[in-house]
């Protein structure tokens, strides 16, 4: 059995027995009585690991894995080396398996669920289509590099500004796989984005959020230079076409606007002649099914905050008689601080896609003063759900399901789409 050694001291390593996992990506070690966040390792394992953030008067420390003394059986060769220790963020989970993964997120959705919301439930989280096939990988329909001085595109280090080069991204899908992203050499410190749309249209490249030609290797100055794609989400026999700026917002696993779309219907039930109300309702993913759903007679308010977003819903939306755009911060909208001529004032359903923060006390108390029968709420991250399931129940709303989907293959993150009734 291997010991600590006064070498490993000086260099910042220590032994660990590790335990359970913790919302993060990491999991949770003791060590001398003091709480250590160890990434790249897994329940069970015993590793050498490496301080990364030790300081005396913190509250806990951290530390990356960096050698595997006994390995856990879900323990895997890294789909994604890069991002091991010392690596890019974004792939924290690339060393176990992709059964184990959803096994990992479904343990910390329910602690989370438990220790936030004081709700003893566990849910399975559910693969994508398609994923078991690719190994989890191919999955980002956009991704995001930098470069680094000299040019080279790569990706920053996980808590860090530090630029890793890369020779390539396994999570992107195939379209931005095939371009030409990390063998050129592009400005210095400049920011790369490229997105492969649903349509199956070419993908698109910005730098500096500015269109780029990877043809003519040069950036595309023309007046009317692509910046923005068309995407298609399919639900049942119905297809929706959408406009999405390219710095906008959309859902990056390539089936998840299909995926979501059909479960926010589901958790809705029947809503025809409805009034329903989207919120961060961006350029319409669930607005425009929304509208077939309520139908002539109903009635769908979106709520959004950011101007692009909106601009790109006002398009997408323009020809939905039954559709009411609303631009602002939803809680000023909620609460009648924005566009006060047309006031929320009702709604028999309401649809909320939060940012990763989560909707807070603002928004719920907002929502439920309008007293809806349902609420679906879309989530992106565990603690933020369970801490608005909490602030929902708390005026008398509580969960009648939720569904969890692993969108974020060898990453930490989850999707969840979480029902509420009164």
């Amino acid at each position: 059995m291997a010991t600590e050694t006064s070498s490993d001291r000086s260099e910042g390593l220590v032994e660990l027995e590790i335990g359970p996992v913790a919302h993060g990506g990491h999991c949770v070690a003791r060590h001398e009585g003091r709480v250590i966040f160890v990434r790249h390792t897994l329940p069970g394992e015993r590793v050498r690991a490496r301080l990364t953030d030790a300081g005396e008067t913190a509250k806990f420390w951290r530390a990356d894995a960096v050698e595997i003394l006994e390995a856990s059986p879900d323990r895997v060769e890294s789909a994604w080396p890069a991002a091991g220790p010392g690596g890019v963020g974004g792939g924290e989970l690339a060393h176990v398996a992709l059964p184990a993964q959803r096994t990992w997120k479904t343990a910390v959705l329910a602690e989370q669920l438990r220790r936030l919301a004081k709700l003893d439930l566990e849910v399975p989280v559910q693969a994508a289509p398609g994923d078991d096939e690719r190994g989890g990988l191919g999955w980002r329909t956009r991704i995001e590099l930098v470069t680094d001085a000299e040019g080279r595109a790569g990706m920053y280090g996980f808590r860090s500004h530090d630029v890793h080069v890369l020779d390539s991204m396994p999570l992107a899908n195939e379209a931005i796989a095939a371009l030409d992203l990390f063998g050129r050499r592009w400005s210095g410190g400049a920011r790369i984005e490229a997105i492969a749309p649903s349509s199956g249209d070419a993908p698109l490249v910005l730098v500096d959020g500015a269109p780029f030609d990877l043809g003519r290797g040069r950036m595309d100055g023309r007046p009317n230079a692509r910046t923005a794609v068309k995407e298609h989400v399919q639900h049942g026999e119905v297809g929706y076409d959408f406009r999405v700026t390219g710095t906008g917002f959309w859902q990056v696993h390539r089936e998840a606007p299909d995926l979501l779309v059909a479960a926010v219907l589901a958790g809705l039930g029947d809503v025809d002649g409805a009034s329903v109300l989207d919120l961060y309702a961006g350029a319409g993913l669930f607005t425009a099914p929304l509208s077939d759903a309520v139908g002539e007679t109903g009635q769908v308010v979106s709520v959004e905050g950011d101007a692009r977003a909106v601009k790109d819903a006002r398009r997408n939306l323009h020809s939905r008689s039954n559709v009411e755009l609303h631009a602002g911060d939803v809680a000023r909208v909620l609460s009648g601080q924005v566009d006060a001529d047309s006031d929320v004032v009702h709604a028999d359903a309401v649809v909320l896609d939060p940012p990763r923060t989560g909707a807070g006390r603002k928004v719920v108390a907002g929502i439920t003063e309008l007293r809806p029968e349902r609420v679906v709420y879309v989530a992106c991250d565990p603690a933020a759900l369970a801490r608005d399931i909490a602030l929902f129940a708390d005026a008398g709303y509580a969960l009648a399901d939720l569904q969890a989907y692993d969108l974020f293959p060898m990453t930490h993150h989850l999707e969840a789409v979480a029902v509420l009734t009164r």
